[in-house]
């Protein structure tokens, strides 16, 4: 055989090769984040001394995947000293509301094999994979045994979901009796589950609209859990939703939790198969600076210059991980009687729509300013939609929230995740 004609088998050979092997690497199960929420000091909302020691806390989340084997993420990272959990476990919640497990679906979580963990002050450990099935939409139960209270408390205050809280340690128990119950998440940032190759995640950042201010406890009734019905309803491929709203959120400045931009890193741009971020912000921003009393001319549009460059700044962040961004735009609130806006507030309202609709920043844009206000006043949301604070969506504006998202960003968005 010629010198030429073997070269050319053999790189012939070598390509498929690597096809194959690229091919093979692409379908292996990858993990993917499941459900997860934003942590941050919970001030005003931290669980009583006396409910840490020596206590097991279960704490439900509804899991946007199937699950065959997962793993949980326990996060301190507010914390100022080390976080001691001795035990932890997951199984399968029987009803909303309820503390009690399917019977045989608890499995003890291990930490590198072991039953305990130290997770350092600022850290987040994941906890090793463990076998567990159960549809997308399953309740998931984590269980934590704690012998004494951090001196500083990581958590989610808007878990709109009971938590339990019983003596001694339990987490492995299926039945829990007369618990204490409080409706926040502690120590929780994430269930990640293996998928097939292809499914990726949504990211859903943003202030109390995202987070489901106003939804009533254990009904799962924000346009997140709404938009998980709607994919499923329409047939879309199994997609992750993910929901790091904070109440009192902003995009600038620290408020209830930290500012959206210093925490999209952790939020969005570092969860497992993250393939679409959906960026809901700016009313508190508007807000604030005219319920400070500081929003002269200049002082609104350095506020507007500011948000701009934000929403770059987050949007160019996660391009360079190949994340589809899109924008939402800000609903109504010239009936919110906490902010009372002006006509000039609301004038920065709309250029602040025009720009994130027409700027090309983002991918894709939600219109939920479109979605949700009253076209007879479109400076207010439509009566159907006003949870009764002019600020806040009802149950049926969290699900015109959820229809507003535009589904076709998920296959056409010309960023594609490495």
């Amino acid at each position: 055989m010629k010198a030429r004609q073997y070269s050319r088998l053999l790189g012939a050979a070598i390509a498929v090769s690597l096809a194959v092997a690229a091919h093979a690497k692409d379908s292996r199960p990858h993990w993917v984040s499941a459900w997860g929420s934003a942590q941050m000091v919970p001030d005003g909302n931290t669980l009583p001394d006396a409910l840490w020691r020596n206590t097991s806390l279960r704490q439900v989340v509804r899991l946007s995947l199937p699950a065959r084997v997962l793993r949980v993420r326990i996060s301190n990272v507010f914390g100022t000293t080390p976080l001691m959990l001795e035990s932890a476990a997951v199984g399968w919640i029987v009803h909303p509301g309820s503390p009690d497990l399917v019977a045989g679906s608890a499995r003890p979580l291990r930490f590198n094999g072991e039953a305990s963990v130290m997770v350092p002050a600022g850290a987040e450990y994941l906890s090793d994979p463990v076998e567990l099935g159960a549809d997308a939409g399953a309740d998931l139960a984590v269980s934590m045994h704690f012998l004494g209270e951090p001196a500083r408390q990581t958590g989610h205050p808007g878990s709109r979901s009971k938590s339990f809280v019983v003596p001694g340690d339990q987490v492995m128990g299926e039945q829990w009796t007369s618990p204490e119950i409080v409706e926040r998440w502690y120590d929780l940032a994430d269930v990640e589950v293996q998928a097939d190759a292809g499914v990726g995640a949504l990211a859903a950042i943003g202030d109390s609209i995202t987070d489901g201010y106003g939804v009533k406890v254990d009904t799962n009734t924000r346009f997140t859990d709404f938009l998980f019905q709607r994919m499923r309803r329409e047939r879309f491929p199994a997609m992750g939703i993910v929901n790091t709203g904070i109440g009192g959120g902003r995009l600038l400045r620290d408020g209830l939790g930290p500012n959206l931009v210093s925490r999209f890193e952790r939020d969005v741009l570092t969860r497992a198969g993250v393939t679409h971020a959906l960026v809901f912000i700016g009313v508190n921003d508007l807000g604030n600076l005219h319920r400070n009393g500081d929003d002269g001319a200049q002082q609104r549009a350095r506020l507007l210059a500011d948000l701009k460059l934000g929403f770059k700044e987050v949007a160019e962040r996660a391009h360079a991980k190949g994340i589809c961004v899109i924008g939402g735009t800000v609903t109504p609130y010239m009936g919110s009687d906490y902010y009372r806006p002006a006509a000039a507030n609301e004038a920065d309202r709309q250029e602040l729509n025009a720009w994130i609709r027409n700027s090309g920043t983002f991918d894709a844009v939600a219109d939920f300013d479109a979605a949700l206000r009253d076209p007879a006043h479109v400076d207010t949301l439509a009566p159907a939609f006003n949870f009764g604070d002019g600020l806040h969506p009802s149950t049926d504006g969290q699900r015109a929230l959820a229809e507003a998202i535009p589904l076709d960003a998920r296959r056409s968005c010309k960023w594609k995740n490495p």
